[in-house]
């Protein structure tokens, strides 16, 4: 299991090249990345990719259709990405355009994903959570 978490702000390079940062990487060199909600990206190592892929196979009945289109439109948009020598990835150009990234980025542990961020999406996203984390962190049930 991971327990990825911080926040760090980077920038793609003009040939679409990012890095992860150190202290959110691990030992793969390729991982996968997909859409995520609000317009970000999901990352994940292949550990953690495997256990969502099978969780959500477990979940997903054969016969509720809703279901079966979320799972499908989901795992349709991952895509494998190998990082070269120095750790750069490619950011696939479907799932840039999908987050509306265009240089500047936050890169952000999740949990058991990483998430990655136009900083414009994120910025919006997160404005009032200083004024509204009481109400979030209590909707957490902890």
């Amino acid at each position: 299991m991971f327990y990825l978490t911080g926040e760090y702000n980077h920038q793609m390079d003009t040939k679409n090249r990012i890095r992860i940062p150190n202290k959110l990487k691990g030992n793969e060199t390729g991982l996968y990345f997909s859409k995520g909600t609000n317009n970000c990206l999901f990352v994940y190592y292949e550990a953690g990719f495997k256990e969502l892929i099978q969780n959500l196979e477990e979940k997903v009945k054969m016969s509720d259709e809703k279901k079966q289109m979320a799972l499908r439109v989901f795992a349709k948009s991952f895509t494998y990405v190998e990082g070269d020598a120095q750790g750069r990835m490619i950011l696939p150009p479907k799932l840039k355009e999908y987050a509306k990234i265009d240089k500047d980025l936050v890169i952000c542990g999740a949990g058991s994903r990483i998430e990655i961020w136009a900083k414009e999406v994120h910025d919006k996203y997160f404005e009032h959570e200083d004024e509204n984390f009481d109400d979030l962190f209590k909707s957490l049930d902890i």
